[in-house]
């Protein structure tokens, strides 16, 4: 017995002496001795972001910081729930007390090392030591990292410590309220609250990522319930939350704005689960019209439109069909192409890039259908889009407008939500069927309307191209 409790002793020394070693497999310092950087040698995000702007402007993709400065940040992300991986992101300020003169910015910082939020909480102010890194663009966001006059590479597990310093002041960051189409590319990798918003009708049910064509991320559709503007919320197929239902009610989301992966679209990238706030049951959703897909498509014909009569880049202009501009200055408008995203020979298509309109929305509203006279009518037409970019079309129906554009945005407009349209996430070169949608299912008379919804600004810029529109029937 006395063997095996000396036996015992020894381990249990062993154990103790090994948790104090401060090593890669101990348990971590976290005594922080706060860094002494005299003031001259601190700059701002401004001035690297202006010089990372420059040599852009140059025609070089980076630009290597040889000066001995620092940045002063907070760390804004954290990858203890999975959702981050070997990355920080951080901002120049814990607050947005002074919304009319914006200077938030953020950057990404590119580390070979995972776990970092055991070294780096939320809030906590650190110095990075610019002096030898390059600062670049991966995924469309501002990166900060070792590399060369080309790329972005990661700072090192040997040597990250002694470039991002972390200091014992953990700050509380109140992220910027903001809403969806106000939000630009200086808003990337900072910390934002997106209020009164909800999951897309169509995912309702869905997880976080973990459905059968998630595979490193999953993609979920968030819209504005003040706008009708959306966002692509990004998770990582490795977060620890990944199986979870997205909350199906309404309310607030806080994460960090980004790009995908590619850098086609904005995204909205959460810390944890924790982020949504989904908590009221009273959704915004549109009044839905559902006949379903049809069986068979009629041998008749109704309407049949292709736009081979308009002319490029004026506004459509069809007898009997409204082209109407709700905000902005765009309209829906004829195009042809030959490039890799061609058009099927002319199509109509809304295009608010560079317009230097805070909104766009336009609709393009097809003549009246009277859903008596005939049976079996069925609605087709094809979409593609380039750079959606948050932008978005409807297709919508109204049973009680009058056909005087005064009263377009008085009637009463539901979705017809069986019309498969192009989406964010969708290749921008295919064109894409809608389905032959079945209208038998109402009757009276109905117009049908294609609304597209953006701005000028460069994140809700996308273009939607629109073609081949039939309303057919049984004879």
């Amino acid at each position: 017995m006395k063997k095996l409790l000396k036996t015992g002793t020894v381990l249990l020394i062993l154990f103790l002496v090994s948790c104090v070693k401060d090593d890669d497999y101990g348990v971590p310092d976290i005594s922080i001795t706060n860094p002494d950087i005299p003031q001259e040698k601190i700059t701002t995000f401004k001035a690297i972001k202006s010089l990372f702007e420059q040599a852009v402007n140059g025609g070089n993709s980076t630009v290597i910081i040889n000066d001995d400065v620092y940045i002063e940040g907070y760390v804004v992300s954290s990858d203890k729930s999975g959702n981050f991986f070997e990355e920080l992101i951080i901002q120049n300020k814990t607050d947005h007390s002074n919304p009319d003169n914006d200077t938030r910015l953020g950057f990404k910082i590119d580390i070979n090392v995972s776990s970092l939020s055991d070294t780096y909480q939320f809030g906590q102010k650190v110095y990075v030591k610019m002096n030898g890194l390059t600062v670049g663009e991966t995924s469309g966001v501002i990166t900060i990292g070792k590399g060369d006059a080309v790329n972005v590479k990661q700072i090192q597990a040997s040597e990250y410590k002694d470039i991002v310093i972390r200091t014992s002041e953990v700050a509380e960051i109140s992220p910027k309220i903001v809403g969806l189409a106000d939000l630009t590319e200086a808003d990337e990798n900072t910390l934002i609250k997106l209020e009164n918003m909800q999951l897309n009708r169509f995912e309702l049910g869905a997880t976080y990522a973990s459905e059968s064509f998630d595979e490193f991320d999953g993609f979920r559709l968030l819209e504005s319930c003040d706008s009708g503007v959306s966002m692509i919320m990004q998770t990582s197929t490795f977060s620890d939350f990944k199986s979870l239902i997205v909350p199906q009610g309404k309310g607030s989301i806080t994460g960090i704005y980004s790009r995908d992966f590619r850098d086609d679209f904005s995204v909205i990238i959460i810390n944890s689960s924790e982020a949504i706030n989904f908590e009221s049951t009273e959704r915004c959703d549109p009044m839905e019209l559902s006949c379903g897909l049809a069986a068979t498509l009629g041998t008749g014909n109704l309407l049949f439109e292709d736009f081979e009569s308009q002319k490029n880049s004026k506004p459509i202009n069809i007898t009997g069909w409204t082209n109407y501009i709700e905000a902005g200055t765009e309209a829906w408008e004829g195009w042809s192409s030959t490039s890799t995203n061609a058009s099927l020979g002319r199509s109509a298509r809304f295009q608010s890039a560079s317009s230097g309109d805070e909104s766009n929305i336009g609709w393009l509203i097809m003549p009246a259908i009277d859903l008596d006279a005939q049976d079996g009518e069925t609605l087709r037409f094809k979409t593609s889009n380039s750079r959606a970019d948050s932008s978005y079309m409807e297709v919508l129906y109204a049973l009680d407008w009058d056909g005087n554009e005064a009263n377009i945005k008085s009637a009463t407009w539901g979705v017809l939500s069986a019309a498969y349209v192009v989406k964010d996430t969708d290749a921008f070169v295919p064109w894409f069927n809608s389905g032959s949608v079945d209208l038998s299912c109402i009757s009276g008379t109905i117009h049908i309307a294609f609304k597209y919804t953006g701005s000028g600004q460069d994140t809700f810029d996308g273009i939607y191209e629109l073609d081949e529109i039939s309303i057919d029937f049984i004879e």
